[in-house]
This record gives structure tokens, C-alpha cells and sequence, in this order.
């Protein structure tokens, strides 16, 4: 006979994530609570906060005001986590976004602030919340758990319509960084994980959403239902296992959830 299952799947855990005022990471944020988890989001943008913290607001979740670039914003998200729900088992550092404001593009045109900024955002940005959370790992000497997003773009380029060359290595860098911690830490029992997205509505990629030549080239790219451009909810059921128990055996794993991204070629629409 099949087991049956005993509870929810975080039920128990204080889960904090990084960058989970919007978009993928919100969406994990309300998957975390509903799989019983106590959650502690934090978000750059005061709007978002504001609109988060009436979303989530009750028992189980509490939105906070930081900004990852900053070394000591996870630190105050973990402490909260620690102050209001007595514990902190694992972070989803979601965090991170577009370069091109900043200077990002292909390598002939990325400027010196480009590089730097986008480096800062989307792998700095890690590197300070993976260190605080592994720090109190560590000193409580019980083990944790990682999850870091990264993007299809480390490993699946898109020469034509996605050329940022700089949120490319950053996200690259993830995937490295990860799996170096993934190593180093396994026998503490601190596990670490990346997801990688294909192209997914959120606030960060509202110019792809636009674009009508790039819907047409996601037809083809990502091909799995329909064709579309994914939704953050397409990662919630990744992000709960992955941060979950049910994964205590998985680490220094990179999971796509993409709609086909990575693995098909990819029609691109012809220039009018």
C-alpha cells in the first residue's frame, strides 16, 4: 500500500525569503504559509511591502523592509525570523533582476557601473544572505537549507532577444557558488539548491512581456502548455520540496523550471 502522508509539508519550519514582497518570490511566500510554514519575507520597494504585508498579514507570515544589497538586511530578516516565530530553518533568496538600467547588455556595449551594479544585485546580493543564513546554521549546529534562484540564461543562452551579458555570468555564478557551498557544508547537513526559470511574469521582465516578438519567440522556446510565458506559481511546488524534507537527500542540485526552455532550439520570429 502507498503511505499516506502525516501533515503539511513545511508544518513546523520558519522560512525566510529574500525578495518576497513580489513576484516569484510572493508567490513562494503564499505556497511557504499554506504548506505550513511561518514565513518572514522581505522586499526593497515600500509599495510592494505595504501590499505584501496586507496580503499575508496574520499568524503565519510577516513582511519586512531591506534590501539584499545591503550585508546586514538578511541578518535583520533571520533575527526577525528568530524574534517572532523562535526559529529559522531555511531561506529562499529570490532577489535579484535586470541589469540593463544600470549599463548591462552584450559585452561590447556593458559599461563599468553596468557590471558592477548587476553583479552587486543578483550574486553580492546571495553571497550576504547565504552567509547569514549559513553562520546561524552553523552556530545552532542542526543543519538548513538553501534555495537560491538562478536563471535558464547561466547555462541556455538567447544570443538574439536576451543579451545581458553581465546577468548572465551573475546568474552563472550562482550556480558555481552554489554547488561550492553545496559541497563544503553537506556533511553539517546544510543543503543547497538552485532554481532556474525560464522567462516568468514578473515585475522584472515587464519589457519581454511587451514585446511581441519575443511572445513569439517563448511559442516555440518554451513549448511545454501552450507555449507560454511562465507564471510565478509555476515554482511554488519546486520551491516547497526543494526547502522541504521531503528533499533532506538532494543538495548542490540545479532544477529548471522553464516550459521547455532549455532544452528546445527556439523559432525566432522573422523582422518586419
Amino acid at each position: 500500500m502507498c503511505s499516506q502522508s502525516t501533515g503539511l509539508a513545511l508544518e513546523g519550519k520558519v522560512l525566510v525569503v529574500i525578495g518576497g514582497s513580489t513576484g516569484i518570490g510572493l508567490s513562494a511566500a503564499r505556497a511557504f504559509v499554506s504548506a505550513g510554514a511561518k514565513v518572514v519575507a522581505m522586499g526593497v520597494d515600500p509599495a510592494g511591502v505595504e501590499a505584501a504585508s496586507d496580503e499575508l498579514k496574520g499568524a503565519a507570515a510577516r513582511v519586512i523592509l531591506g534590501d539584499a544589497c545591503d550585508p546586514q538586511a538578511s541578518l535583520l530578516a533571520i533575527q526577525q525570523a528568530l524574534q517572532t516565530f523562535g526559529g529559522f530553518d531555511g531561506l529562499y533568496h529570490v532577489a535579484g533582476g535586470s541589469g540593463r538600467k544600470f549599463g548591462d547588455g552584450p559585452l561590447h556595449e556593458l559599461t563599468d557601473a553596468g557590471w558592477h551594479a548587476t553583479l552587486d544585485l543578483n550574486l553580492t546580493s546571495v553571497v550576504y544572505s547565504n552567509r547569514a543564513a549559513v553562520r546561524h546554521f552553523l552556530s545552532r549546529g542542526r543543519g538548513g537549507v538553501v534555495l537560491n534562484v538562478g536563471s535558464v540564461l547561466a547555462s541556455s543562452p538567447s544570443p538574439a532577444l536576451f543579451a545581458t551579458h553581465a546577468y548572465a555570468a551573475a546568474k552563472a555564478g550562482i550556480e558555481g557558488f552554489t554547488r561550492a557551498c553545496a559541497a563544503h557544508y553537506a556533511a553539517r547537513n546544510i543543503r543547497f539548491n538552485v532554481l532556474a526559470p525560464g522567462l516568468t511574469a514578473t515585475p522584472m521582465s515587464e519589457r519581454a512581456q511587451k514585446d511581441d516578438r519575443i511572445a513569439s519567440f517563448i511559442r516555440t522556446k518554451q513549448p511545454v502548455d501552450g507555449g507560454r510565458i511562465g507564471k510565478p506559481t509555476d515554482l511554488d511546488a519546486a520551491a516547497v520540496f526543494l526547502i522541504s524534507d521531503d528533499s533532506r537527500f538532494v543538495t548542490g542540485q540545479v532544477l529548471a523550471v522553464d516550459g521547455g526552455w532549455s532544452v528546445t532550439e527556439g523559432q525566432l520570429p522573422a523582422i518586419s
